[in-house]
This record gives C-alpha cells, structure tokens and sequence, in this order.
C-alpha cells in the first residue's frame, strides 16, 4: 500500500504507474487517476505541445500513420468512435443508452416510426431550453418540431389546419377547378 501524493488516499501499489527516476520503491508519487486528471488538466489549459507532437509522429511514421487510419476507416471505427463521442459531449449518453431508449420506442422515429436509414442514424430530440433528451426522431420530424419552434399552440394550429382541409374537400375543389377551366377551352 502507497499514500497518494495528490489525493492522500492510500491505495495498492497497482495503482501507481512506475517512476523513470531514482524514485526508491520505483513508483510515482501520485496514483493513476491523480496523474491522468493532472495530465487532462494540462492539456485542456495547453493542447499545443500534444498537437506538436502528434504531428511529428505522423510526419517520422507517415506509412504506419496512414496504415492505421486506413484500418481504422475500413472497420468502421471511425464512424462509431465519432457517434459515442457526439452523444457522450452533446447528450451525456452512451450508444447503449441511445440503443435502449430507440428499442423501447419500437425501433424507429417517435413520431412517425420511421426506422433508421443504414448510413444514416436517428436524431437525439431534446428541450433547448433545459437541454433533458426527449426521444429520438428521423430527420424530418425533428426539422418538423424546430420549424414551428417546439410551440405547442402553433401545431394544434396546423393540425385544425389540415383537419379543416379534407382531402375529399381538396378533391371537390380540384374538380371544380378543372371543370371551370375545361369551360374555358383550355
């Protein structure tokens, strides 16, 4: 056991990465999650040095760097890492989460259960305001919801609107019109 110089907890020796130096017991001072939150800190106050070294990794291993990347495309990986990352930073939820909350609307669009598309998922609807997940809609239903801006009285507006416009009314219209212009010799 080894008291943490950070966080003063006493923790196994596991739980220490080893020291480089003359460090007596060949640990570090701090344990690993006070040394990763010290590194993150470090870095999200000065990301330059991280991006500076990358980038000559790159340019020192370009073979190795694109062979990875390739693989890393081909797999797929790309494609899921950039989804968990987005619903992680814009929702705080996992894929698993994401999974359960559209199996338990049936597997597609809230609204008009439309299932999702292979190369396109379904979009996360949330309240803008308080920012709490509400389901998860296609495309064309949450472009619905932001066009008449979540307003509750404006889309019982619109269904008055289409309640009042029948289609058997829109046939007699249609009618009407083309019989006036049947009239007219046109």
């Amino acid at each position: 056991m080894k008291k943490c110089s950070k966080c003063g907890a006493l923790k196994p020796l596991s739980s220490y990465y080893r020291a480089g130096g003359n460090a007596r017991d060949g640990l570090r001072g701090d344990c690993i999650p006070c040394n990763l939150a010290t590194k993150a800190e470090r870095h999200r106050l000065n990301p330059e040095p991280a991006r500076k070294r990358t980038q000559e990794w790159r340019r020192a291993n370009l073979e190795r760097a694109t062979a990875n990347q390739q693989a890393f495309v081909a797999s797929g990986g790309k494609r899921l890492a950039d989804r968990k990352s987005y619903l992680k930073r814009k929702y705080g939820m996992t894929i698993d989460q994401y999974d359960a909350m559209l199996k338990a609307q049936g597997g597609g669009c809230f609204i008009c259960t439309r299932p999702p598309r292979e190369d396109i998922s379904l979009h996360v609807d949330h309240d803008h305001s308080t920012g709490k997940v509400r389901g998860i809609l296609c495309f064309r239903c949450n472009n619905a919801l932001a066009d008449f801006q979540e307003n509750t009285q404006l889309l019982r507006k619109a269904v008055d609107y289409l309640a009042a416009h029948t289609a058997a009314d829109e046939i007699h219209l249609a009618r009407q019109r083309a019989l006036s212009l049947v009239g007219r010799g046109l």
